[in-house]
């Protein structure tokens, strides 16, 4: 039991900076999830969407088809429903709308027998905010290394 990871965006951390995340349930077909656990997952280009209806929904979430699967095996990258509660649905609606940032999907994991979708509110970086955390980066492995100027 517990915790078992398939997949991470780490492209997240680069191009976003993380500021809240929230573990959400994921609705998906029993294709889907024998793929899940074969680890043919990609969440690089997925994004969480809240729609009039207040529901949400993960976004080219890429997930291979299943080999042994029959006709009725899945859509790739169809819309699937994240299943949260209704106040972290308006919380996080409500953040998107009046701070202008993204939910992007930051890891996708076994939860005991269940998979769930790690989600971030994410504030995108510029181009300068990347340089200094790759000069952060470089300078931690110079310390780890013991090499130093």
């Amino acid at each position: 039991m517990g915790i078992k990871v398939v997949c991470k965006n780490k492209k997240a951390y680069f191009n976003y900076l993380i500021k809240e995340k929230f573990e959400a349930g994921i609705e998906l077909r029993g294709t889907e999830v024998k793929s899940i656990r074969l680890g043919k997952i990609n969440i690089n280009d997925a994004y969480v969407k809240i729609d009039e209806n207040n529901e949400a929904y993960i976004i080219n979430m890429n997930i291979a088809h299943y080999e042994f699967g029959n006709i009725n095996n899945h859509e790739e990258t169809r819309k699937r429903k994240l299943l949260l509660h209704k106040r972290e649905i308006k919380e996080l609606s409500h953040q998107v709308m009046t701070q202008r940032i993204t939910i992007v999907p930051v890891s996708v994991y076994f939860k005991d027998s269940t998979v769930k979708v790690e989600i971030a509110i994410a504030q995108g970086k510029k181009l300068h905010d990347k340089r200094e955390d790759n000069k952060k980066a470089e300078i931690n492995r110079k310390l780890q290394k013991g090499q130093f100027d």
